[in-house]
């Protein structure tokens, strides 16, 4: 296959991964070389409202899956309530298929630091937190080293830049749980609680960390932040498509010659983002991916035109998440993959309520009889019944995600599941597996 288009090439923005490849860029003197703490200086001359109207103009959403405007949320932070105010960073980054937030700690960790400062002074937080997922040992050491040289720079501390605004930075690594990449449950395993989510209302924004009015936002919102502020609300938007301003990393795995993280303009196409992957392996031709990862519905080979920003892809049945694109072939089966990313949802399941508790125990059973060549048409109609009993009726978004490619691989590929129950596919699971299953 030839190389990328020009056209396809500039469709490549690095924005928040310009500096990726600079030799130890994540030494704070390097960062400094290439305009580190020039935001943080400009940013510290407004006042904090006027940052908050900033992130509102420029329509900078959330790069954590839900896409909300960060200005919006900002602006939802009660003021002059006496209360203390927090800034979490969600780095828990947990998602199957989900690795931009990983490699911008590892490579550019000032950047976050930068924007966690800058965020903090809006919502008028002296305390923060980077909540990093405990299995990223290598990038909670850099973030701490970054936290330790800012502090030695006047960054961190009392009295930042001669300002009067305070502000820590404690970077906490996790346990390494999946369900404390949803936000409640995140706050409680930081307060030293078992990480499980909890019941809204009453809302972070008000009753977050500590009982306190809370923040919390991914490492790709507030990374963002800087170049924002330096750039300003019109060229952040120009940037993306018209409904979908700036950046965005998406990561690509699986089917495609060349995986890894290309920053583009929001409004992309997966054709378009593939051609720039080196297309797929030779004999192998797409079938089904992921847009954000593994809790977002599947979509077929006719959606790879579709833009690739929020409001777009939720036209299309799905959601942008986090820009976890897994790449499949016809060489690759909907049903097994699905059962795989259900026995993952079942194991990492907190437990508290039944509904996702025993939802995702019983369908993965079912999958397995499925897979063994034991199962019957009403089997279907079962996993159907039983998402219907797990979509907005859990606790936290983990029930409605593990139904997403149960649901979703049923609309297109459901020939795929009644040639395993007719017969006319070879049983991926030997019979033996449904005895004492777990």
């Amino acid at each position: 296959m030839s190389g990328p288009s020009s056209e396809v090439l500039s469709k490549l923005a690095p924005v928040l991964s310009k500096r990726w490849l600079t030799p130890e860029a994540w030494r704070i003197g390097v960062y400094e070389q290439l305009d580190g703490y020039k935001a943080l200086r400009k940013a510290l001359k407004h006042d904090p409202d006027d940052l908050i109207a900033l992130m509102k103009d420029s329509g900078h959403r959330g790069r954590g899956g839900a896409g909300f405007p960060v200005g919006m949320k900002w602006s939802f932070i009660p003021q002059n309530d006496g209360k203390p105010h927090y800034l979490v960073v969600n780095a828990d980054e947990g998602e199957p298929g989900t690795c931009k937030d990983l490699p911008l700690m590892m490579n550019d960790p000032h950047t976050l630091i930068e924007g966690v400062i800058i965020s903090s002074f809006a919502v008028r937080a002296s305390q923060a937190f980077i909540y990093v997922r405990g299995e990223a040992v290598h990038a909670a050491r850099r973030l701490r080293h970054a936290v330790a040289e800012a502090h030695e720079k006047g960054y961190l501390g009392k009295n930042i830049l001669g300002t009067g605004f305070d502000l820590d930075i404690v970077v906490h690594s996790g346990a390494g749980a999946y369900i404390c990449g949803e936000e409640t449950a995140l706050l409680d395993s930081l307060e030293g609680f078992r990480g499980q989510p909890r019941l809204r209302p009453p809302f972070p924004a008000t009753h977050g960390l500590y009982q306190s009015p809370t923040v919390i936002n991914n490492v790709g919102t507030i990374a963002s932040i800087p170049h924002i502020v330096l750039g300003g609300a019109d060229w952040w938007k120009s940037l993306g498509s018209e409904n979908a301003a700036g950046t965005m990393i998406y990561s690509l795995s699986g089917r495609v010659n060349n995986p890894g993280q290309y920053e583009c303009g929001m409004g992309i196409t997966l054709r378009e983002l593939l051609e720039l992957a080196g297309g797929m392996p030779e004999g192998h031709n797409l079938k089904f991916w992921t847009p954000g990862g593994s809790s977002t519905p599947l979509l077929a080979a006719e959606h790879q035109d579709v833009p690739l920003d929020f409001d777009s892809i939720a036209k299309a049945g799905s959601i942008l998440g986090t820009t976890a694109m897994m790449i499949y072939s016809d060489a690759d089966c909907p049903v097994y993959c699905t059962y795989r990313w259900l026995q993952f949802y079942a194991h990492e399941s907190c437990g508290k309520c039944t509904p996702c508790r025993e939802g995702n125990y019983w369908m993965t059973r079912i999958y397995r009889r499925i897979l063994s060549g034991n199962g019957t048409h009403e089997d279907l109609d079962t996993l159907l019944d039983a998402c219907d009993n797990l979509l907005g009726r859990a606790f936290c978004g983990l029930g409605d995600g593990a139904t997403s490619p149960v649901t979703s691989s049923l609309q297109y590929f459901k020939q795929d599941y009644i040639d395993y129950i007719d017969g006319h596919r070879r049983p991926l699971l030997d019979a033996s597996d449904l005895v004492g299953a777990h």
